[in-house]
């Protein structure tokens, strides 16, 4: 056996003076340079020398031999990943599991989405896009993850080529103190989405269990409406009350957008929203949900100050189950006064939009999702109205 191997194997089982053990091996002499590591390395149990009672330093071993070495040693708690690494497949046909370096290759994993769909609109606004995600999880330590994700666009509508590439999210989650910290550039859905889901950059704190209160203060990194590029502050609170669901949140978006107030004078002004919900298991597989938003002021003195939106849901649809679905509708009152940036595919307009919407998901096989919606949208003031079919394509890796 090679002398930095031996000196190794010896260090990592913390030799750093002599072991003072009974001479193990007829060919290695007290005063042999390889006396105390080998001495160890017997003592340990990592080596047994042959039947003749040698070490035979000198002699050629094979790789099996050498991986049950190095199984020995990592019984005993020894560092020795690079070995473990080069005799992986040696050390798997003596059914060794690798922990460490399983654990290694755990603190960082890679995950995937690509998405497909097709929009055809009543009015002509046609779209297909071709979306691919790429999510980058690494484990700082056992408090503290890293999450990126890397987005590309492709316009399959657009003879030009054109496509888009951006590294879109990069946040830090973990735990200070007994609080949950969301720091960097994350997307911000806010309970049900139907006031804010957004892009941004900032920091997002949480605390409790039961009852969870949370604050967020960050940049939009996306147009809110008329509302470009900003800060954006939230607070909110939810729990559940025997088997209902209810939440909270009051929002404020800083902005240099015109606003109305009752008195139908114009001014510089924040826009703030406030928002209540509830959602609940009305029969097995059915759920029922139900949001209730109101602004501060009247960006658009043509529609009122409040809105609301109900969802119905049957069943499910779970992508890693093949065969699995879901359907739902839902009816939306949404003036602009009482929204930032909702999640929704829906046609909306100027003063905002009211309609319909129905769809189905459905699991074509593990790891591939279809979801099919129609909406039937109109403008809360004016004549603008539009249907749209929505459908997507996921495929999960």
């Amino acid at each position: 056996m090679k002398k930095s191997l031996v000196l190794a194997m010896a260090m990592a089982l913390g030799v750093t003076a002599s072991a003072y053990a009974a001479n193990p091996f007829s060919d290695v002499p007290a005063g042999h340079w390889a006396y105390d590591s080998v001495a160890k390395l017997a003592q340990a149990g990592v080596v047994n020398g042959y039947a003749d009672g040698a070490f035979a330093g000198e002699k050629l071993i094979t790789r099996y031999e050498m991986a049950q070495i190095v199984a020995k040693a990592m019984a005993k708690g020894a560092n020795v990943d690079k070995l473990a690494a080069e005799f992986a497949d040696e050390l798997d046909t003596l059914g060794v599991r690798v922990a460490n370096l399983e654990k290694k290759a755990d603190a960082v994993k890679i995950s995937g989405e690509v998405r497909a769909h097709y929009a055809a609109s009543d009015n002509g606004a046609d779209e297909s896009i071709l979306r691919t995600r790429l999510w980058i999880t690494g484990k700082v330590n056992d408090d503290w993850t890293y999450t990126g994700m890397l987005e590309n666009e492709q316009d399959l509508l657009d003879n030009a080529g054109n496509e888009d590439t951006k590294f879109a999210r990069a946040y830090l989650e973990g735990k200070l103190g007994g609080m949950d910290v969301l720091a960097g550039r994350w997307n911000e859905v806010t309970s049900s989405g139907n006031v804010l889901d957004v892009d941004g950059d900032g920091i997002k704190v949480s605390y409790g269990d039961n009852v969870k209160v949370y604050a967020a203060a960050m940049k939009a990194i996306e147009d809110i409406t008329e509302l470009s590029n900003d800060r954006l502050y939230i607070v909110g609170a939810e729990t559940t009350i025997g088997a209902v669901d209810v939440y909270a949140n009051y929002f404020k978006a800083d902005s240099a957008a015109i606003a109305w107030d009752d008195d139908g004078a114009t001014n510089w002004g924040k826009k703030e929203i406030y928002n209540i919900g509830l959602g609940f298991e009305v029969a097995k597989d059915v759920a029922f949900s139900y949001d209730y938003m109101w602004g501060d002021k009247k960006y658009d003195e043509d529609v009122s100050k409040d809105g609301w939106v109900a969802r119905l849901d049957y069943k499910e649809s779970d992508p890693e189950e093949a065969g699995t679905y879901g359907i739902h509708a839902q009816y939306f009152d949404q003036p602009i006064n009482a929204y930032l940036a909702p999640t929704t595919d829906a046609p909306t307009f100027d003063h905002g939009y009211k309609g319909w919407n129905v769809g189905v998901d459905y699991t074509l096989a593990k790891n591939i999702q279809l979801c099919i919606n129609y909406y039937d949208t109109e403008d809360k003031f004016g004549p603008e109205k539009d249907e749209l079919i929505f459908s997507e394509l996921y495929f999960f890796f």
